[in-house]
Protein backbone atom coordinates (compact mmCIF):
# COMPACT_ATOMS: atom_id res chain seq x y z
CA UNK A 1 0.00 0.00 0.00
CA UNK A 2 1.16 3.45 -0.97
CA UNK A 3 1.93 6.14 1.87
CA UNK A 4 -0.58 8.27 0.02
CA UNK A 5 -3.64 5.64 0.30
CA UNK A 6 -3.12 5.43 3.92
CA UNK A 7 -6.33 6.46 5.53
CA UNK A 8 -5.68 8.57 8.84
CA UNK A 9 -8.29 9.05 11.18
CA UNK A 10 -9.26 11.95 12.50
CA UNK A 11 -7.97 12.93 15.95
CA UNK A 12 -11.00 12.56 17.69
CA UNK A 13 -11.28 8.84 17.01
CA UNK A 14 -7.61 7.92 17.98
CA UNK A 15 -6.56 6.72 21.73
CA UNK A 16 -4.33 9.61 23.32
CA UNK A 17 -3.81 7.35 25.94
CA UNK A 18 -3.01 4.11 26.57
CA UNK A 19 -4.85 3.84 30.06
CA UNK A 20 -7.22 0.58 30.53
CA UNK A 21 -11.11 0.49 30.72
CA UNK A 22 -10.59 0.13 34.61
CA UNK A 23 -8.70 3.25 35.11
CA UNK A 24 -10.78 5.30 32.82
CA UNK A 25 -13.93 4.18 34.61
CA UNK A 26 -12.34 5.52 38.10
CA UNK A 27 -11.33 8.33 36.99
CA UNK A 28 -14.68 9.14 35.66
CA UNK A 29 -16.18 7.70 38.74
CA UNK A 30 -13.74 10.14 40.86
CA UNK A 31 -14.62 13.01 38.64
CA UNK A 32 -18.78 12.18 38.60
CA UNK A 33 -18.39 11.57 42.99
CA UNK A 34 -16.31 15.17 43.72
CA UNK A 35 -19.16 17.07 40.93
CA UNK A 36 -21.82 15.17 43.28
CA UNK A 37 -20.98 16.75 46.60
CA UNK A 38 -19.31 19.95 45.55
CA UNK A 39 -21.96 20.96 43.31
CA UNK A 40 -25.47 18.94 42.75
CA UNK A 41 -26.11 18.06 46.71
CA UNK A 42 -25.27 21.45 47.27
CA UNK A 43 -27.33 22.91 44.92
CA UNK A 44 -30.56 20.62 45.67
CA UNK A 45 -29.75 21.78 49.15
CA UNK A 46 -30.56 25.21 48.29
CA UNK A 47 -33.92 24.34 46.53
CA UNK A 48 -35.05 21.69 49.61
CA UNK A 49 -34.67 24.78 51.81
CA UNK A 50 -36.09 27.31 49.65
CA UNK A 51 -39.79 25.16 49.47
CA UNK A 52 -39.28 23.60 52.95
CA UNK A 53 -42.34 25.67 53.86
CA UNK A 54 -44.32 25.30 50.27
CA UNK A 55 -44.76 27.45 47.38
CA UNK A 56 -46.43 30.07 49.09
CA UNK A 57 -44.07 30.90 51.86
CA UNK A 58 -40.79 31.14 48.94
CA UNK A 59 -43.03 33.70 47.27
CA UNK A 60 -43.50 35.51 50.28
CA UNK A 61 -40.02 35.57 51.17
CA UNK A 62 -39.07 37.04 47.37
CA UNK A 63 -41.91 39.00 47.46
CA UNK A 64 -40.64 41.14 50.77
CA UNK A 65 -39.87 44.60 50.08
CA UNK A 66 -36.39 44.15 51.16
CA UNK A 67 -36.00 40.92 48.86
CA UNK A 68 -37.39 43.15 45.70
CA UNK A 69 -34.97 45.83 46.71
CA UNK A 70 -31.66 43.41 46.60
CA UNK A 71 -32.82 41.71 43.34
CA UNK A 72 -33.27 45.13 41.68
CA UNK A 73 -29.98 46.24 43.09
CA UNK A 74 -27.84 43.54 41.91
CA UNK A 75 -29.99 43.75 38.13
CA UNK A 76 -28.94 47.64 38.75
CA UNK A 77 -25.53 46.97 39.33
CA UNK A 78 -24.68 44.49 36.99
CA UNK A 79 -26.39 46.65 33.85
CA UNK A 80 -24.04 48.97 34.68
CA UNK A 81 -20.53 47.45 35.69
CA UNK A 82 -21.18 45.10 32.36
CA UNK A 83 -22.24 48.02 29.99
CA UNK A 84 -19.01 50.01 30.86
CA UNK A 85 -16.70 46.48 31.11
CA UNK A 86 -17.91 46.47 27.42
CA UNK A 87 -16.89 49.80 26.28
CA UNK A 88 -13.52 49.79 28.48
CA UNK A 89 -12.82 45.94 27.61
CA UNK A 90 -13.37 46.41 23.60
CA UNK A 91 -11.13 49.19 23.17
CA UNK A 92 -8.25 47.16 25.63
CA UNK A 93 -8.33 44.42 23.82
CA UNK A 94 -8.16 46.40 20.30
CA UNK A 95 -5.45 48.75 21.69
CA UNK A 96 -3.27 45.53 22.69
CA UNK A 97 -4.50 43.55 19.62
CA UNK A 98 -4.42 45.52 16.82
CA UNK A 99 -1.33 48.55 17.70
CA UNK A 100 1.93 48.27 19.14
CA UNK A 101 3.25 50.59 21.44
CA UNK A 102 5.25 50.97 24.38
CA UNK A 103 3.59 49.99 27.55
CA UNK A 104 1.65 47.45 25.71
CA UNK A 105 2.69 44.54 28.70
CA UNK A 106 1.96 46.93 31.23
CA UNK A 107 -1.87 47.75 29.91
CA UNK A 108 -2.36 43.93 29.72
CA UNK A 109 -0.93 43.68 33.48
CA UNK A 110 -3.33 46.53 34.41
CA UNK A 111 -6.20 44.89 32.45
CA UNK A 112 -5.50 41.84 34.56
CA UNK A 113 -5.03 43.40 37.99
CA UNK A 114 -8.41 42.32 39.94
CA UNK A 115 -7.84 39.06 39.52
CA UNK A 116 -4.73 39.33 41.50
CA UNK A 117 -6.44 41.54 44.29
CA UNK A 118 -8.65 40.30 47.15
CA UNK A 119 -11.95 41.58 46.60
CA UNK A 120 -11.90 43.08 50.28
CA UNK A 121 -8.98 45.06 49.55
CA UNK A 122 -10.17 46.26 46.76
CA UNK A 123 -13.31 47.43 48.28
CA UNK A 124 -10.99 48.86 51.31
CA UNK A 125 -9.41 50.39 48.48
CA UNK A 126 -12.29 52.26 47.54
CA UNK A 127 -12.74 53.03 51.18
CA UNK A 128 -9.59 55.05 51.31
CA UNK A 129 -10.03 56.55 48.03
CA UNK A 130 -13.81 58.11 48.92
CA UNK A 131 -14.01 57.94 52.91
CA UNK A 132 -14.50 60.09 55.17
CA UNK A 133 -10.40 60.79 55.65
CA UNK A 134 -9.70 60.84 52.45
CA UNK A 135 -9.05 64.19 50.18
CA UNK A 136 -11.93 63.20 47.70
CA UNK A 137 -14.56 61.57 50.08
CA UNK A 138 -15.27 65.05 52.17
CA UNK A 139 -15.13 67.18 49.14
CA UNK A 140 -17.61 64.84 47.12
CA UNK A 141 -20.17 64.71 50.01
CA UNK A 142 -20.07 68.95 50.18
CA UNK A 143 -21.43 68.18 46.63
CA UNK A 144 -23.92 66.50 48.06
CA UNK A 145 -22.23 63.30 46.17
CA UNK A 146 -22.17 59.97 48.44
CA UNK A 147 -19.79 57.60 47.24
CA UNK A 148 -19.87 54.73 50.31
CA UNK A 149 -22.67 53.08 51.34
CA UNK A 150 -24.49 53.99 48.76
CA UNK A 151 -25.03 52.58 44.71
CA UNK A 152 -22.52 54.69 42.80
CA UNK A 153 -19.58 52.85 45.42
CA UNK A 154 -21.48 49.61 44.84
CA UNK A 155 -21.62 49.92 40.98
CA UNK A 156 -17.53 51.03 41.20
CA UNK A 157 -16.65 47.98 43.40
CA UNK A 158 -18.18 46.00 40.54
CA UNK A 159 -16.52 47.54 37.76
CA UNK A 160 -13.51 46.85 39.50
CA UNK A 161 -13.70 43.08 40.29
CA UNK A 162 -15.05 42.44 36.93
CA UNK A 163 -13.32 44.93 34.65
CA UNK A 164 -10.89 42.05 33.07
CA UNK A 165 -13.25 39.33 31.87
CA UNK A 166 -14.30 41.10 28.96
CA UNK A 167 -10.71 42.06 27.63
CA UNK A 168 -9.91 38.60 28.66
CA UNK A 169 -11.80 37.12 26.12
CA UNK A 170 -11.20 39.50 23.33
CA UNK A 171 -7.22 39.79 23.13
CA UNK A 172 -6.29 36.46 22.58
CA UNK A 173 -9.41 36.57 19.62
CA UNK A 174 -8.34 39.33 18.10
CA UNK A 175 -4.91 38.56 17.53
CA UNK A 176 -5.25 35.27 16.50
CA UNK A 177 -7.73 36.74 13.84
CA UNK A 178 -4.85 39.35 13.10
CA UNK A 179 -5.02 42.62 11.07
CA UNK A 180 -5.61 41.68 7.76
CA UNK A 181 -8.97 42.65 7.22
CA UNK A 182 -8.95 45.95 8.87
CA UNK A 183 -6.15 46.88 6.75
CA UNK A 184 -8.24 45.54 3.64
CA UNK A 185 -11.26 47.78 4.75
CA UNK A 186 -8.68 51.05 5.66
CA UNK A 187 -7.85 50.61 2.12
CA UNK A 188 -10.88 50.47 0.57
CA UNK A 189 -11.50 54.24 2.19
CA UNK A 190 -13.46 52.59 4.67
CA UNK A 191 -13.55 55.22 8.04
CA UNK A 192 -12.05 53.62 11.32
CA UNK A 193 -15.16 53.86 12.77
CA UNK A 194 -16.77 51.56 9.73
CA UNK A 195 -14.07 48.91 9.57
CA UNK A 196 -14.72 48.77 13.30
CA UNK A 197 -18.49 48.36 13.02
CA UNK A 198 -18.67 46.49 10.10
CA UNK A 199 -15.24 44.08 10.24
CA UNK A 200 -13.99 43.91 13.88
CA UNK A 201 -16.89 43.71 15.74
CA UNK A 202 -18.67 40.68 13.49
CA UNK A 203 -15.28 38.82 14.19
CA UNK A 204 -15.51 39.21 17.80
CA UNK A 205 -18.95 39.13 18.68
CA UNK A 206 -18.96 35.26 19.94
CA UNK A 207 -16.23 36.42 22.32
CA UNK A 208 -17.72 39.46 23.42
CA UNK A 209 -20.80 37.54 24.21
CA UNK A 210 -18.57 35.00 26.14
CA UNK A 211 -16.96 37.89 28.35
CA UNK A 212 -20.11 39.32 28.61
CA UNK A 213 -21.40 36.86 30.17
CA UNK A 214 -18.49 35.96 32.52
CA UNK A 215 -18.92 39.38 33.49
CA UNK A 216 -22.25 39.59 34.35
CA UNK A 217 -22.15 35.99 36.73
CA UNK A 218 -19.34 37.50 38.42
CA UNK A 219 -20.97 41.05 38.98
CA UNK A 220 -24.28 39.19 40.18
CA UNK A 221 -22.63 37.00 42.20
CA UNK A 222 -20.07 39.43 43.86
CA UNK A 223 -19.29 39.43 47.62
CA UNK A 224 -16.66 40.55 49.31
CA UNK A 225 -16.02 43.93 48.09
CA UNK A 226 -19.42 45.07 47.36
CA UNK A 227 -20.03 44.00 51.59
CA UNK A 228 -17.12 46.82 52.32
CA UNK A 229 -18.47 49.54 50.44
CA UNK A 230 -22.13 49.00 51.03
CA UNK A 231 -22.78 49.65 54.67
CA UNK A 232 -25.74 46.72 54.60
CA UNK A 233 -28.31 48.79 54.66
CA UNK A 234 -31.77 47.18 54.14
CA UNK A 235 -33.75 48.00 51.60
CA UNK A 236 -31.31 50.46 50.29
CA UNK A 237 -27.59 49.22 49.16
CA UNK A 238 -28.18 45.19 50.00
CA UNK A 239 -27.50 43.31 46.99
CA UNK A 240 -28.93 39.54 46.64
CA UNK A 241 -25.87 38.05 48.18
CA UNK A 242 -25.64 40.14 51.19
CA UNK A 243 -29.25 40.20 51.70
CA UNK A 244 -28.79 35.99 51.79
CA UNK A 245 -26.01 36.61 54.49
CA UNK A 246 -28.23 38.90 56.99
CA UNK A 247 -31.06 36.62 56.61
CA UNK A 248 -29.36 33.82 57.47
CA UNK A 249 -27.43 35.48 60.68
CA UNK A 250 -31.30 36.14 61.43
CA UNK A 251 -32.15 32.97 61.30
CA UNK A 252 -34.54 33.05 58.52
CA UNK A 253 -33.27 29.97 56.77
CA UNK A 254 -36.32 30.16 54.29
CA UNK A 255 -36.23 33.34 53.40
CA UNK A 256 -32.38 33.14 52.89
CA UNK A 257 -32.23 30.04 50.83
CA UNK A 258 -35.50 31.21 48.33
CA UNK A 259 -33.06 34.41 48.02
CA UNK A 260 -30.35 31.98 47.17
CA UNK A 261 -32.19 30.08 45.27
CA UNK A 262 -32.78 33.13 42.55
CA UNK A 263 -28.79 33.05 42.39
CA UNK A 264 -28.63 29.82 41.97
CA UNK A 265 -31.45 29.70 39.06
CA UNK A 266 -29.59 32.69 37.41
CA UNK A 267 -26.03 30.46 37.49
CA UNK A 268 -27.65 27.55 35.92
CA UNK A 269 -28.75 29.70 33.26
CA UNK A 270 -25.20 31.49 33.06
CA UNK A 271 -24.08 28.16 32.51
CA UNK A 272 -26.20 26.34 29.89
CA UNK A 273 -25.07 30.15 27.91
CA UNK A 274 -21.81 29.42 28.62
CA UNK A 275 -21.64 26.21 27.45
CA UNK A 276 -23.30 27.62 24.30
CA UNK A 277 -20.73 30.47 23.56
CA UNK A 278 -18.11 28.18 24.72
CA UNK A 279 -18.58 25.89 21.61
CA UNK A 280 -19.70 29.08 19.34
CA UNK A 281 -16.43 30.55 20.89
CA UNK A 282 -13.81 27.70 20.08
CA UNK A 283 -15.33 28.36 16.40
CA UNK A 284 -14.80 31.74 16.26
CA UNK A 285 -10.98 31.06 17.57
CA UNK A 286 -10.32 28.02 14.96
CA UNK A 287 -11.60 30.15 12.02
CA UNK A 288 -9.34 33.27 12.97
CA UNK A 289 -6.40 31.13 13.33
CA UNK A 290 -7.14 29.75 9.55
CA UNK A 291 -7.00 33.10 8.27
Amino acid sequence: MSETSVIRLPLRNQRVTGESLLTRVVLIAISVTFLALVIFLPLFAVFAQAFRRGFEAYWKALSEPDAVAAIRLTLTVAVFAVGFNIVIGICGAWAIAKFEFRGKNLLLTLINLPFSVSPVVSGLVFVLLFGAGSAIGPWLQSQGVQILFAVPGIVLATIFVTFPFVAQQLVPLMQAQGTQEEEAALSLGASGWRTFWTVTLPNIKWGLLYGVLLCNARAMGEFGAVAVVSGHIRGLTNTMPLHVEILYNEYNFVAAFAVASVLAMLALVTLALKSFLEWRFEDAIALGATR
